[in-house]
This record gives C-alpha cells, sequence and structure tokens, in this order.
C-alpha cells in the first residue's frame, strides 16, 4: 500500500474496531441485562426493540442521504461520535431509571439514542469506509473486519463484567468511543475532487429528486424483497442470549459462557470478513447475497431444532460465515446495479432501513411468540421465512451486469 492509502486503512479500521467495541460493550447483552437486572418479560423486551427499529428507519435514510451530500466530509461522523460517547451516562443515568418509572417512556428513549446512535450510525461509518476503499483501492472487506475484530473484543470480557457489575459494560464503551474520536481527528478527508473519477459527478450535486428516483427503479424493488428475508437475522439476535443461557443450570454460567461464544463467533467472522472477497468476486454479488440467505436460513431453522448448547452454539457460529459474505456482497451489488454516487444512501435505505422496518413489525410478534410457544418453534417459523423470501430473490435479484455504468437515467422501460 502507499502512505496516503495505508493510513487512511488503518484509520478507518481503527474507527471501525472503536465503533463495534463501543457498540458490543453497551449492546451485546442488552437482553440479558432487560431480563435480569430490569426484570422486563420477553413481549416487554420486544417493544424496546421494536423502538429502537422504528428510530433507526426514520434516521437512516436522512443519515444517508447527509452523507452522499457530504461526500468525504465527516461531519456527520463527528456527530456520531459525540453520541457513541454518551453511551456510559445514557446507559446507567437515563435509560434505566425511565424503565423503571415508566416501560413506555423508557422504550421510547432507548429506541431514540440506541437507534440513532448504533444501527443507523453504522450504516453511515461503513458506507464512508466503502466509498473511501473504492477510491483509495483497498478491499472493504479487510477494513471491516476490524470492526469485528472489536466487537470480539468487547464481548469476550462482557459477560464476566457483567456478572461482576453490568455497569462496567456501559463505561468500557464511553471509554472507547472517547479513542474513537480520537482516530477520527487524525483522519484526513480524502479530497472530494477526486471522486469524479469513480462516481461519475460530484455529490454535492445530488438531489432529492436523484434518491427518490430510485423508488422507481424494479431493480431496486427487487432488492428490498431480498432484504426482507435477511433481516430477520437481526430479530433473530436479540433474545438469543436469554434462550442460550436458559440451557445451563447455572444461569450466571450461561451468560458467561454466551459472552465467549458471541467472541468466538465474530473472531471468526472478522476472518470471514477477510476472505468474504475473494468468494464474492468469483461467484459474483447475486449469488453471493443468495449464498448468504441460505445460510442463514440454515442457522435459525437448525436453531430451533437444536437440542442443547453445544448444537445451538454450532447454529450460531454459521453467523461468521453468512455475515460477511451478506454485507461484501450487497456493497458490491449496489455499486455495480445502481449509481455509485448514492452508494451510502442505496446502504442505508435499500439495507439497513429496509432491516429496522421489518424489525420494529416482527420484534414485538417474535417476542410473544418466544413467551407463548418457546424460542424453538418461533426460530423454525424464522429459517422458513427466510428460505421463502431467498427463493423468491433467485428471480427477482439481477445477475451480472453489463459493461456500462449504471446511472439513474430511467429508460420507459425501467419505470414501474
Amino acid at each position: 500500500m502507499k502512505t496516503h492509502q495505508r493510513r487512511h486503512y488503518l484509520l478507518l479500521s481503527g474507527l471501525l474496531f472503536c465503533f463495534f467495541y463501543t457498540w458490543s460493550s453497551a449492546f451485546s447483552l442488552i437482553s440479558l441485562w432487560l431480563s435480569q437486572k430490569v426484570g422486563l418479560k420477553g413481549t416487554e423486551t420486544g417493544l424496546i426493540f421494536s423502538a429502537i427499529a422504528l428510530t433507526a428507519l426514520c434516521a437512516q435514510p436522512l443519515y444517508g442521504f447527509i452523507q452522499d451530500k457530504l461526500g468525504l466530509r465527516k461531519n456527520l461522523l463527528w456527530m456520531i461520535g459525540g453520541l457513541l460517547l454518551m453511551s456510559g451516562p445514557f446507559f446507567i443515568f437515563v435509560f434505566a431509571p425511565l424503565l423503571a418509572a415508566n416501560i413506555l417512556l423508557g422504550a421510547t428513549a432507548g429506541g431514540l439514542y440506541v437507534g440513532a446512535t448504533f444501527f443507523a450510525g453504522i450504516g453511515a461509518l461503513e458506507s464512508y469506509t466503502e466509498r473511501v476503499s473504492r477510491i483509495l483501492g483497498f478491499e472493504f472487506g479487510k477494513a471491516r473486519m476490524w470492526g469485528s475484530l472489536g466487537w470480539a473484543a468487547a464481548t469476550f470480557f462482557a459477560g464476566m463484567l457483567f456478572n461482576i457489575d453490568p455497569n462496567l459494560n456501559f463505561w468500557m464503551a464511553s471509554l472507547s468511543a472517547g479513542v474513537f474520536l480520537i482516530l477520527l481527528g487524525c483522519l484526513r478527508e480524502v479530497k472530494t475532487d477526486a471522486m469524479s473519477q469513480l462516481e461519475y459527478g460530484k455529490p454535492g450535486n445530488l438531489t432529492f429528486k436523484d434518491a427518490a428516483a430510485l423508488f422507481r427503479l424494479p431493480r431496486f424493488w427487487a432488492l428490498i424483497v431480498f432484504v426482507m428475508g435477511v433481516s430477520v437475522y437481526n430479530v433473530y439476535d436479540q433474545q438469543f442470549p436469554v434462550y442460550f443461557s436458559s440451557l445451563f443450570s447455572d444461569v450466571k454460567n450461561g451468560n458467561e459462557m454466551y459472552g465467549f461464544l458471541n467472541s468466538f463467533q465474530v473472531f471468526l467472522e472478522a476472518g470471514g470478513m477477510f476472505l468474504a472477497p475473494f468468494v464474492v468476486n468469483r461467484i459474483g454479488a447475486k449469488n453471493g447475497l443468495l449464498l448468504s440467505g441460505l445460510i442463514m436460513a440454515l442457522r435459525i431453522f437448525g436453531s430451533g431444532l437444536a437440542a442443547d448448547a453445544v448444537t445451538i452454539s454450532l447454529m450460531k457460529l454459521l453467523h461468521a460465515v453468512e455475515l460477511p459474505i451478506l454485507l461484501i456482497a450487497m456493497f458490491k451489488y449496489i455499486t455495480t446495479r445502481f449509481d455509485p454516487r448514492l452508494s451510502a444512501t442505496l446502504y442505508l435505505v435499500g439495507f439497513q432501513f429496509i432491516t429496522q422496518v421489518c424489525a420494529s413489525v416482527l420484534s414485538p410478534l417474535a417476542g410473544r411468540g418466544y413467551d407463548l410457544i418457546g424460542f424453538a418453534d418461533t426460530y423454525m417459523i424464522m429459517g422458513l421465512l427466510v428460505l421463502a423470501l431467498t427463493l423468491l430473490s433467485c428471480f427477482l435479484l439481477l445477475g451480472e451486469k453489463r459493461s456500462t455504468p449504471p446511472t439513474l437515467h430511467l429508460n420507459q422501460s425501467e419505470i414501474l
């Protein structure tokens, strides 16, 4: 790598590491915290995750369009960094007391903060990193790998710290956020003019009309159908720690073992991020998306059939194969089937936004299912849903594109 290329790669990798470390410290055991420390039931926890999803789906389109307008400027990332820094005080001094006073008020406050900070913020950071990687010539997956390592590093200690004092995890989140802001200050902005070689125009010239034109493209709605299926993984993960820890005779031992399992999974995921670009480049973006969907269906359905902690752990570890392929294939599909200038908007709306829409609908239903029919049967229903939409996407998603660059200039035949 050239010096400026290496510098950007290292700093962006560090930002992803710190973001995911903060996110994992504050949120990876949130369902255990809500269940064991706050005393909420599955339906009430589902309500909170629904509120988070609703906030995220409002923030994600806004973040995406703002980041596309900003191009390579860091204004939005500075705001996200400030929100990350507040994570410790928020969970300890705001969220917990509000939940104790009023569940609806607490769910609203938690949804606003977590949705805007983590679930919308990560899309802005990932899309910024992917754009810089295309301009400077390094693989996005190799930088995103460090995000997975950050999550793994935090979860390795999360279970132990939770058993000592859950607040320790929240303070570690704020500490990591401080490092995030320092690294962001060291990151130099790539000159916007450099994007004209690759992005087919200056991002600053984008208008809301350009973004709105996406909704008239059949290929955009085909992508939405696929994302509706794979979005189930987010709902599956929400209360999985509660189910996993229940398989142990000692709940505290289950909490600790989940921390180790999650950490091991994400370490494997980091290796997957390094290898996924080779796989996706070999089989193509569409096939990469379909492969990730099939693996996801197997993982979720298999979790419903698993009868012990070892088997369900093996199912959970499939996430380390599925997620890297999904993310790399998603970005490659977006930038080859649509106008690359709108990559942040497409990622945050076409993928992250739709994921949160589905989560806002499915989270309370899943929580109700856990209470009524149990985790296992609910997981099997989720797995069948993923499989059905993935098979439908075989016919809807576009194959490998022609050599001409995609644009927003629509032919009459492309408009619905």
